[in-house]
């Protein structure tokens, strides 16, 4: 017997929004970890993402959902620049 999946509530205009950053960045991290040159740290970073995005999907408090936001635009962007120095 199949337990029944109950329809996801409609999101308000701000939680769609505040989805798709969320979506936004997720994507942009990848986007990032396919340039890291060697297929062990690639793995591993996705995998870390991967983790870190699922192990806050339930997150429903707006200022945590905001500092989680930041905090991985900041990491991002020191990818972003650890990235430009291995090129360099």
């Amino acid at each position: 017997m199949a337990a029944s999946r109950l329809p996801p509530a409609a999101l308000t205009l701000k939680q769609f929004l505040r989805r798709q950053q969320v979506l936004q960045l997720y994507r942009r991290i990848l986007q990032a970890i396919r340039q890291v040159p060697t297929e062990t740290d690639r793995h591993y970073l996705k995998e870390w993402a991967r983790e870190e995005f699922k192990r806050n999907k339930d997150a429903t408090n707006e200022d945590a959902i905001r500092m989680m936001i930041t905090q991985g635009n900041m990491q991002l962007q020191e990818l972003e620049r650890t990235l430009q120095l291995v090129k360099s």
